[in-house]
């Protein structure tokens, strides 16, 4: 089905659906890489106003990728719940912005009509929304997840702790460790991003981690970020694994790319499942996306994007995850190539994300050959935390070492927690208080070799 818009002489014409999403999409060099952006801000305004007359059902009739040759494709369609649909199957992608931002849609109908959304849905109206609408809408929806603690109440925000080293050095990464805790940070996680993949020195990570969790009841999980095919392996051999860490794509061939299938991930959940390691609840997958990963993979099919990243989330939401993060500007600037691309995909991953009820967090990082810097991460920060983001990421002075990229950091984390009033997760803020590491309002101590943490830490760990 092709579609046309006329702006005063001019008439554009859609060949197709996914034609009209692409070319409605905010400028990003990704699509223009690709091909498949829109060819001035006229030709764009006449997108975005012919998608508002969409109607919602119409994503449900004109696959973008087909059915027949895409495994991600099938797991939207075949999942589909119209029940969930009915509520809303009668607006246009238009009504349904002014249906999100209505003073009347809260929490509960946003859950409701959850399983009733595809992929395609979201990314169509966030490309309608200006920046204020993707933070206002999407924190009216929090998605909140179990494992040793919980992640995603209102009101609060956690931090991935990643104490990442160039070699895998034990001691390095405990020291890092020690020193993010200090922050009060790591109630998302201690995830490591191991230069090796080697099965033996992975397993002495999660080792290290483990039993540091256990000495001093630290109520939060670990995650070393290996291919899942060496997490099941990691299980099959008896090591502590909490969360299952995989990186994912929005198509079926960019998946592939990964050396992943759905299948496979279904395995690695079952695996993760069997464990029972959970205290409080048992979602255990931890996700982590890109937008500009398939267009990278030659896996995109000619669709836009930001639309192939949402695509991921429905992948995300089949396996209950705990974590999702999209490492938003890690892939570099020939995807997003400056601070205001950057800033908009990650307030467009966030909305769509949490429209589809996947717990979503996010890298909030750039690689340093884009056109961007802290101070626009410092305000992508601040957008993200207003919009009630689960968890960003906390690393030593911002920089990481291993993978030479620049992320948020330790005291980042306090900057938008004191700023915005954002505590952390409840467990892991009492845990913070019994270790005098914080007080009862959540603030940091001076501190003090006295410090249940530090008087024993240091010589566990073998640091001087």
């Amino acid at each position: 089905m092709s579609y046309t818009e006329s702006i005063g002489s001019r008439t554009y014409r859609f060949a197709d659906l996914k034609t009209l999403m692409a070319k409605a999409s905010p400028q990003r060099s990704g699509d223009q890489l690709a091909g498949v952006a829109a060819a001035s801000e006229e030709e764009r305004v006449a997108a975005k106003m012919s998608l508002a007359q969409v109607p919602l059902r119409t994503f449900l009739n004109e696959a973008l990728i087909p059915y027949e040759s895409d495994e991600v494709t099938r797991l939207v369609i075949d999942g589909h719940s119209p029940q969930a649909f009915a509520e809303i199957a009668h607006l246009t992608v238009g009504d349904f912005r002014n249906w999100l931002l209505s003073s009347t849609t809260d929490a509960d109908a946003l859950t409701r009509i959850a399983a009733g959304l595809t992929p395609e849905m979201v990314a169509a109206v966030s490309k309608l929304m200006r920046n204020q609408d993707l933070i206002a809408a999407a924190r009216k929806r929090p998605v909140i997840t179990r494992f040793r603690n919980t992640v995603g109440l209102p009101g609060r925000m956690s931090v991935r702790l990643q104490p990442n080293h160039p070699t895998d050095d034990v001691k390095g990464i405990a020291a890092s460790m020690l020193d993010g805790l200090m922050y009060g940070c790591g109630d998302a996680m201690i995830g490591i991003n191991p230069a090796s993949d080697n099965l033996a020195a992975i397993t002495k990570l999660l080792v290290m981690i483990d039993e540091f969790r256990q000495r001093y009841q630290v109520p939060t999980q670990s995650c070393v970020l290996t291919h899942v095919t060496n997490t099941i392996a990691a299980i099959e051999k008896g090591a502590p694994v909490d969360l299952v860490f995989q990186s994912i794509a929005g198509t079926e061939k960019a998946n592939a790319g990964f050396g992943i299938s759905l299948a496979l991930l279904q395995e690695a959940y079952e695996a993760g499942l069997s464990l029972k390691r959970g205290t409080v609840g048992n979602n255990l997958m931890y996700f982590e996306t890109g937008q500009g990963s398939a267009l990278s993979a030659d896996a995109h099919f000619g669709v836009d994007q930001q639309t192939c990243e949402v695509r991921a989330y429905a992948v995300a939401r089949k396996f209950n995850p705990f974590l999702v993060n999209t490492v938003v500007g890690f892939i570099g600037p020939e995807y997003l190539y400056d601070g205001k691309q950057i800033t908009r995909a990650g307030l467009e991953d966030h909305f769509c994300g949490k429209l589809l009820g996947v717990p979503m967090g996010c890298d909030i990082c750039y690689t340093n050959h884009a056109e961007a810097d802290q101070d626009d991460m410092d305000n992508l920060l601040t957008l993200l935390g207003v919009a009630g983001i689960n968890f960003i990421m906390g690393i030593p002075g911002a920089d990481d070492v291993m993978l030479n990229y620049q992320s948020t950091s330790f005291h980042d984390a306090l900057y938008v927690r004191d700023v915005l009033g954002l505590r952390r997760a409840p467990e892991f803020e009492e845990w913070l208080e019994s270790m005098q590491i914080t007080d009862a309002r959540g603030a940091l101590l001076s501190a003090s070799p006295q410090q249940p943490l530090l008087e024993g830490a240091r010589d566990w760990m073998g640091i001087a």
